[in-house]
Parts: structure tokens; sequence; C-alpha cells
């Protein structure tokens, strides 16, 4: 009798077992190849050390904005290791001046002259910023694969000297087509977004004088698997 109940009881929690395993279980196999398909890499979008390269532009209406590259920049930054010894010129910050004319809701912008791509699958971008602890809003600008513009808040800029801000990059919708789409399965020759700016939000409470701001480094965080997988015999479909 003892025998039969053991082996009923063996029964009945390999079941349950069973059952985990089908229902909440994580597969292991299937975790290891997740973690096995990504390399990420923090890697330098700009370090904006290239005169002209950045411009700025305010409605006329509201303020005039002035901007140029300045020597400095923050002492906390770490190095990236893959660029350790390279000695990558690395000694100006780019700053913008505003002069308000009238108080309201405005906002102005810093752009380059051409869209900055990102190397692989970015997961998130960062920038230093020194805003002069006022309320006024960080706002990065991209396009995505299909070249449409998006826009991600960083932050607000009500901090003391230099702040290192930084933002997610949502991943794009299970349809491909969704959301920031950085990777479209038919075309593997090309993928990820472009940085194409700044905007400052400013708060109309606090639009009224001069208003100076500066950044520098500007970094992405980007997952290269795929770029590093690619057929080196495969055709580009550029013609």
């Amino acid at each position: 009798m003892k025998r039969v109940f053991i082996v009923i009881l063996a029964l009945s929690i390999t079941g349950v077992l069973f059952a985990q395993a089908e229902i909440g279980a994580v597969d292991p196999f299937r975790l290891g190849v997740d973690t096995a398909q990504q390399n990420l890499k923090e890697v330098s979008v700009d370090r904006f050390e290239r005169e002209g390269f950045w411009r700025s532009h305010m409605s006329s209406d509201t303020g005039l904005i002035t901007s140029r590259l300045f020597v400095g920049g923050p002492l906390g930054k770490d190095p990236i290791p893959d660029e350790l010894g390279m000695n990558i010129p690395d000694s100006h910050v780019l700053g913008a001046r505003v002069d308000f004319i009238r108080r309201g809701h405005t906002s102005f912008t810093l752009t380059p002259i051409r869209p900055i791509p990102i190397e692989g699958i970015t997961k998130s971008v960062s920038v230093w910023a020194a805003g002069r602890n006022y309320n006024h809003r960080l706002v990065l600008l991209l396009e995505d694969f299909f070249g449409r513009p998006f826009e991600l808040y960083m932050g607000t800029l009500n901090f003391q000297g230099w702040r290192k801000l930084t933002v997610a990059v949502p991943p794009q919708g299970p349809d491909g087509r969704s959301g920031i789409v950085q990777r479209n399965f038919h075309y593997n020759n090309h993928m990820g977004i472009k940085i194409t700016g700044f905007r400052i939000d400013v708060n109309p409470w606090e639009a009224q004088g001069s208003y100076y701001i500066y950044l520098d480094d500007l970094r992405a965080v980007t997952d290269l698997f795929a770029e590093n997988d690619r057929d080196p015999d495969d055709m580009l479909d550029f013609w």
C-alpha cells in the first residue's frame, strides 16, 4: 500500500513540475539565445569639435540666438574603453546664447548640418549639458529607419554646472512598422537611427534676459550584433 502511495505522489509532483515548466518557467536555452544575440557598446556620436557643423535657430519674434564652440567641458566624463590611446580631440563644447525679446511659449533648436547616423540598434542616447538652473526642457530630435521624425524628452535643465542626461530609445513595435523603427528585416544592409539635433522648450516664466546653454560629448549605447553578423558577400541595395 505504501508503494502505491509513493508512486502516485511521485507522479503528482512530476505533473506539477511539468505544468510549471509549460506555463511559467523561463526556457534557459531561449534565454541564452537572446543574451548571445546582443553586442552592446558605448560609442561616441559627436564631441562638438567641428566648427560650423552645428547651427542654431529661433523665431525672431521671440528672441535672438547665437552659437559657437568654446574651450572647456565637464570633468566627470568617463573615457570610452575602445578609444583609449587614440588621441581623439576633445577640448571644445557647443554653446548657445539666447536674448529674449518677449516672454511667452517658445523654443529654439541646435541642429547639425546633416543628420548623424548611429551604427547598430540604439538603446540609449546621452549628452552632457550645463543649463544654468532654468526650468527649460531638453528634447532629443531623431529620425528612424524610414526617415520619420521623432522626439524624446531628455530632462529639465534646472541644475547647476554640468550633468549627464540620458534617454532610452523605445523598441519598435512587433509589426516592424510602428514606433521608432530601427531595422526592417527586408533590408539588412542598413539600420539604426539618425540624430537630427536638440530642441530646448523654454519655460515662459523664465523667458527673459539672456540665457546660456552648453552641450558636450554626445554618446549612444548601441547593439552591434546585427552589424557584425552580416553576410560579407551580400548585395547592397544602393543603386
